[in-house]
């Protein structure tokens, strides 16, 4: 027991992992600072790819390798009429950021940075957090199936389920 008494010993416990609201707040803070460094690059006239771990199968050999690849990133903004146009994207969905609207114009690509920045805040602080919500909502609905789905697909599948049987 000596040894232990060099330590400084307390009691403590682990924080469970957050909410799910701020498990997607913190995927949409993510996508932002990459969108944020991506419009920094094209500023200034460079390019930003982070990089990502890949594993690779090699044909010949059927061995699996993991590589580090460029990390596409795609610009949630285009040019219109000599304005910039962002749209906030959680996963495939549009942000909607007010009722009706779902863009912001900006003048230019400094302006744009600022702009992600200070979406990027509102974030942080949960301003946007109904706006996830109902994005996941909209996602997670796609995913289920109510009854009559189910049985069209499993008849355009040819497994047609057979009448109970009348006692």
């Amino acid at each position: 027991m000596s040894t232990l008494s060099n330590l400084k010993l307390v009691s403590s416990q682990r924080k469970k992992a957050g909410t799910p609201t701020e498990a997607r707040r913190k995927k949409l803070t993510t996508k932002l600072y990459e969108q944020i460094q991506l419009a920094k690059a094209l500023r200034d006239g460079g390019q930003y790819a982070p990089l990502k771990m890949r594993t690779i199968r090699d044909k010949a050999t059927g061995t699996k390798e993991r590589v580090e690849v460029a990390k596409i990133i795609k610009p949630w903004w285009w040019d219109e009429n000599g304005k910039i146009c962002l749209m906030i994207h959680y996963g495939a969905k549009v942000l909607e950021l007010e009722n009706g609207l779902n863009a912001v114009e900006v003048d230019d690509m400094t302006s744009l940075v600022s702009t992600l920045e200070l979406i990027k805040t509102a974030a942080d602080k949960g301003e946007l957090d109904a706006q996830i919500n109902s994005a996941s909502e909209m996602v997670r609905a796609g995913f289920k199936r109510d009854k009559v789905e189910r049985d069209k697909i499993e008849r355009k599948n040819g497994t047609l389920k057979l009448p109970a049987k009348s006692a």
